[in-house]
């Protein structure tokens, strides 16, 4: 058989569906994708310090904090995949971006502090050989002493960016603040249960993310 994909016959795709899936739903599968899923979260972790690292440069920034998946204990649970949700195996949760929270005394440099952690996060790459894109770190911004919820660190080159997510009311209302429409920030989200503080210019106070336990070895299959 030549060439891509593109070549194979309605039957071979089919033959080559069924074998992916067979392998998928096997213990050497399963235990591939738990693996995968146990290492993607520590890759995140990684980026989140390294962010981390690149904010707290900026006199401006109080605290930072990790908080969602990334900076909690994972959860098994039937995943989006679909050969193990029609089979219902539950495989350890898939982080899907990264969120951290930035209190900011001033809000006049998110554009340079965005471009800051842009440009560091390519290291991971060359330290990991696996990559964090931009796109996969969200970071919320937050008024101290209030813990305010005021928006997001924006990624576009300009502000406003003539695109639809530029149209959100009061979306650049502060040049690089991006508003998502409905959006609302839980409360508990970011309480001591549920986040980890990197980074307190008050206190002193810093912590790694990669320091954060994972699943025991024995239980990540």
């Amino acid at each position: 058989m030549q060439g891509g994909m593109g070549d194979w016959r309605e039957d071979d795709l089919e033959s080559f569906e069924v074998e992916l899936e067979r392998h998928e739903l096997s213990p050497e599968g399963i235990s591939e994708t738990n693996r995968h899923l146990v290492e993607r979260q520590a890759l995140f972790r990684r980026a989140a310090d390294v962010a981390a690292t690149a904010l707290t440069g900026f006199d401006e920034v109080v605290a930072v904090v990790l908080f969602g998946s990334v900076g909690n204990p994972l959860w098994k649970e039937v995943p989006r995949f679909r050969s193990y949700r029609r089979a219902g195996i539950a495989l350890w949760h898939e982080c899907a971006d990264i969120d951290i929270a930035v209190w900011l005394s001033r809000l006049d440099r998110l554009r340079e502090m965005r471009r800051n952690v842009t440009r560091a996060l390519p290291v991971i790459l060359g330290e990991t050989g696996h990559g964090v894109a931009s796109h996969q770190l969200d970071i919320f911004v937050l008024e101290p002493g209030t813990d305010r919820y005021l928006g997001r660190m924006c990624q576009f080159k300009a502000c406003p960016a003539a695109k639809a997510d530029c149209l959100v009311p009061g979306c650049g209302a502060t040049s690089f603040l991006q508003q998502h429409q409905g959006f609302v920030l839980q409360p508990d989200a970011l309480s001591p249960a549920c986040a980890v503080r990197l980074f307190d210019r008050t206190t002193g106070e810093s912590r790694r993310a990669v320091d954060l336990p994972g699943p025991p070895e024995d239980e990540i299959h």
